[in-house]
């Protein structure tokens, strides 16, 4: 994404809702422990985890199509593109952006219905814990809508690098990470995690 306001907003965005769907994952995996270890040991249930992870599964999965979208991450099929010219990449980058904004828009429409749908019939979950539908499909419009707007963010300003005849400046962005992009990525990450980790032990030591 360009390098401006909007851009730093979106992806402080998603970083905190992917981040959240992180420490709610976590939070999951202990509950589904503690129902393991109840249900073997005391014969007791709490109730509602199988429910609640079908939920987490559709909202997480809906927030991290923005993240792995803001990072490149999502799967490319490049052996082909990769041994085509400059302006041949560009053109296929760009219309796989605008072709991904496109089943955003169309799939965040479909959400909506079904979200306004539930609100209108104030459906219920035919469960024990009977959940309000409109609660856990908010959360998953929350994360399609988030996906659909930087889809679109993205696929603009594609089209404007295009428009403009910056061709490497669209691959560069849009296109597939090269070999050496994904190591620098992975490297970086390490890297961050190892400075935060000693500016926390060097934070202990002078306390």
């Amino acid at each position: 994404m360009p390098p401006n306001l909007l851009s730093r907003a979106l992806e402080r965005a998603v970083d905190v809702l992917v981040l959240a769907a992180g420490w709610w994952l976590i939070a999951l995996s202990v509950l589904s422990c503690v129902e393991m270890v109840t249900r073997k040991l005391f014969a007791f249930s709490l109730q509602g985890i199988d429910e609640v992870g079908g939920y987490t599964l559709a909202v997480s999965a809906a927030l991290g199509f923005s993240y792995t979208l803001v990072t490149r991450g999502h799967t490319r099929i490049d052996f082909l593109v990769g041994k085509l010219p400059v302006v041949w990449r560009s053109a296929l980058n760009t219309l796989a952006m605008v072709t991904l904004a496109g089943m955003a828009v169309f799939a965040v429409s479909r959400c909506w219905v079904v979200l306004s749908e539930s609100i209108e019939f104030q459906s219920r979950a035919t469960t024990p814990l009977q959940t309000p539908m409109w609660v856990p499909q908010s959360m998953w419009f929350t994360g399609w809508l988030l996906f659909a707007v930087v889809a679109v963010y993205m696929a603009a300003h594609c089209l404007w690098l295009m428009t403009q005849g910056k061709h490497d400046a669209v691959n560069k962005s849009y296109g597939p990470q090269t070999l050496d992009e994904e190591i620098e990525s992975e490297a970086g990450e390490v890297l961050a995690m190892a400075r935060k980790a000693a500016a926390g032990e060097a934070k202990g030591a002078t306390s």
